[in-house]
C-alpha cells in the first residue's frame, strides 16, 4: 500500500535540455538521419524551434544568431549540452558509429563507473550517452 505522501509527491520524469543552434531545420534533420531520433515539431516560418525525441530523451533546439558558448572552450573542457542515460551503450554506439555519426569521443569505461562515448552535432554540441559499468 502507497502511503497518501508518497502517492502525492512530486516526481521528476525526464529533461529536455535546450540547444541553441543556428539553423534549427539542419539540426532535427541531423538528429533525425543521423542519430535516429524523431521529429516532434519544429516551430516557426522558417522555424526557430523544434523537439526531437528517441526513446523517451528529448532535445530542444532554439535559433540563435551567434553561438553562445565559445567552440575552443567546449572543446578543451568536453562540455556537454546533454548527458544521456542508455541501456544498451554498446549497441547503440555501434549503430551510430555505422550512420556516420561524428564521434567526439570513442565508446570508454570512466573511472567513475560510466562507459560512454560522445557526439559532436553540426554546431559543435556534445551530447553523451552512457550507461553505469556495474
Amino acid at each position: 500500500m502507497v502511503s497518501a505522501s508518497a502517492a502525492t509527491r512530486p516526481r521528476l520524469a525526464c529533461a529536455y535540455p535546450q540547444l541553441f543552434v543556428s539553423d534549427v531545420e539542419a539540426t532535427a534533420k541531423f538528429y533525425v538521419n543521423v542519430l535516429g531520433f524523431k521529429l516532434i515539431y519544429l516551430y516557426g516560418t522558417p522555424p526557430f524551434y523544434g523537439l526531437v525525441e528517441r526513446d523517451g530523451a528529448g532535445l530542444n533546439f532554439r535559433h540563435v544568431d551567434a553561438p553562445i558558448v565559445d567552440q575552443a572552450l567546449r572543446e578543451r573542457e568536453s562540455y556537454l549540452s546533454a548527458s544521456i542515460p542508455v541501456y544498451g551503450v554498446e549497441a547503440l554506439y555501434d549503430e551510430l558509429k555505422a550512420r556516420g555519426a561524428p564521434l567526439a569521443q570513442d565508446l570508454k569505461v570512466q573511472p567513475w563507473g560510466a562507459k560512454d562515448f560522445m557526439v559532436r552535432d553540426p554546431d559543435g554540441h556534445l551530447i553523451c550517452f552512457g550507461s553505469a559499468t556495474a
